[in-house]
């Protein structure tokens, strides 16, 4: 029995188990899905549970049951790619056949000294939680600045603003405008909705150090009671040791059949493969489902495709508090109440098709 081991339950390792389980596993295969957690969480919607507005159960999902598919709990320490072995913490060691790396990312902190010290995160459920307890623990009028004005930081921003309008809010942004990486259109549309909603975006922003209840932008203190850092992820730990070949942003180089080039049997998955796309949940599913394809074929000896299609997004939607949104959608841009619809209707569609 070949055993196929996933390392991370995220968005592309969930898909890897839709498509193959329970029908087009081989009978010759099982898997071993190993996570910290014994659900799948949405991720992309971390930033209202740090902000309040939903509750923990919101963003988990089962993972699937089959009878060949063993999930293990637990902290990845070491990948072990000569001996083909996966070490957990406190536990025994799992071997694999394949190896799928799914394991997700952390916050990249650019050297700023103090950043990793004095922030706090919405890069995974535990942080967000104890970013959540921060927040809404914190007395009228204080004081929160939000690091980082990518989707992240804005979409935290403006859900804070709703869920606690007593606070100040300030979000500092490394760029001329708001969301440069999108139409002019989309940027001006959330500088607006900031703008009348009292939050503070400091544009052309440096962060040069952090200190508790400090931060410095180009050397000059502000007071922040809270802090949040969202400038940046990076690969997790366990990958950044692995010495294999990667891109500049630390991200491994794959082939064309998303595998290391040394190894056939090891693939990577999302924000740690280094793909032509910036990281996101639809990327790693993309990915994940051709990372099925080829399995299928290598399992049953087929040949394999010279190369695979071009993994195609459908856009991106971002959230503006409950009741607005802005988005991207076959690269035209939308705004307002439709765009906020259809993000929370295509979240309720993947919750309920999940697990």
């Amino acid at each position: 029995m070949k055993n196929l081991v996933i390392l991370g339950g995220g968005y592309g390792g969930m898909r890897i188990l839709q498509r193959l389980l329970p029908t087009q596993l081989p009978e010759d295969v099982q898997i071993t899905l190993i996570d910290k957690a014994p659900y799948h969480s949405l991720k992309t919607e971390f930033y209202a549970l740090a902000a309040g507005t939903i509750a923990d159960q919101h963003v988990r999902v089962t993972f699937p049951e089959h009878s060949r598919l063993n999930i293990k709990y637990g902290l990845v320490t070491k990948i072990d790619l000569e001996n083909k072995l996966v070490h957990l913490q406190n536990e025994d060691h799992v071997s694999y056949d394949d190896l799928v790396i799914g394991l997700g990312c952390e916050d990249k902190y650019h050297n700023v000294p103090g950043a990793e010290e004095h922030t706090y995160s919405i890069q995974s459920i535990d942080a967000s939680r104890q970013t959540y307890q921060m927040l809404n623990n914190l007395p009228a009028h204080a004081v929160v600045s939000i690091v980082g004005a990518g989707l992240s930081g804005v979409e935290l921003a403006s859900e804070l603003r709703e869920s606690r309008p007593d606070l100040t809010i300030k979000l500092f942004d490394r760029g001329k405008h708001i969301l440069s990486a999108f139409p002019e259109r989309l940027s001006n549309y959330v500088q607006e909705w900031f703008t009348s909603h009292g939050v503070e975006i400091i544009n052309n922003a440096n962060i040069t150090k952090v200190e508790e209840n400090a931060l410095y932008n180009h050397d000059e203190c502000i007071h922040s009671d809270v802090i949040v850092w969202t400038a940046g992820i990076q690969p997790i730990k366990v990958v950044r040791e692995l010495e294999v070949e990667k891109d500049s942003q630390g991200r491994v180089v794959l082939t064309p059949h998303h595998n290391l080039p040394t190894d056939e049997h090891v693939y990577v998955v999302g924000d740690c493969a280094s793909l032509p796309h910036a990281p996101s949940a639809q990327l790693a599913e993309g990915q994940a489902e051709q990372i099925v394809q080829i399995l299928l074929k290598r399992w049953n000896g087929e040949e394999l495709p010279e190369e695979l299609p071009s993994i195609k997004l459908k856009g991106v939607l971002g959230s503006l508090g409950k009741k607005h949104g802005f988005g991207l959608l076959a690269e035209r841009p939308i705004t307002g109440r439709v765009a906020r619809l259809l993000k929370s209707g295509i979240l309720w569609m993947y919750k309920h098709h999940s697990g």
